[in-house]
């Protein structure tokens, strides 16, 4: 027997079962979709304190090498990414560390003890003990960290880029 106002047995069993299928979709899918995006939304943090280790490990007036790795995660990805440091320590509280990237094209620099100075094998850049550009492509000086000694142990701020 067919409803005065137009709506049947049928119909009605079709606009509930619509009804409670798409609330149960919503409350499953929302928190799916959720899951799925939210990597790409997370904040990355670029900057942090890395610690060095104590200040007297590294020798007065000679640039020491120091490695450290950072891991970035872009989405579902995870990437490890190698740093190194020169520290320059002229006294217990006075301490410069620098990149050990050459500013032309980011190869890795090293110290040569018997020139005192660094050297970018890529293309020949050199630099002084102080970072300063002394030959070659580089379009300017080795970058200089900011640096903090706590308690003895030395830490500089990293700002990835």
């Amino acid at each position: 027997m067919a409803d005065p106002q137009g709506l049947d047995r049928r119909g009605f069993v079709k606009i509930v079962l619509t009804f409670l299928g798409t609330i149960m979709g919503a409350v499953i899918g929302i928190p799916a979709i959720g899951y799925l995006i939210s990597p790409a939304t997370r904040a990355q943090k670029g900057e942090a304190w890395i610690p060095l280790g104590q200040v007297e490990k590294y020798p007065p007036g000679i640039p020491t090498l120091f490695n450290f790795t950072r891991t970035s995660v872009n989405g579902w990805e995870k990437t490890v990414n190698s740093y190194g440091v020169f520290v320059l320590r002229s006294s217990d509280d006075q301490v410069r560390v620098y990149s050990n990237m050459c500013t032309h094209l980011s190869c890795r620099v090293s110290w040569k003890a018997e020139t005192q100075e660094y050297l970018c094998p890529c293309h020949d850049g050199h630099f002084d003990i102080d970072g300063k550009v002394t030959a070659g492509p580089p379009p300017k000086p080795m970058q200089q960290f900011e640096t903090k000694v706590e308690d003895g142990n030395l830490s500089i701020h990293f700002i990835e880029a």
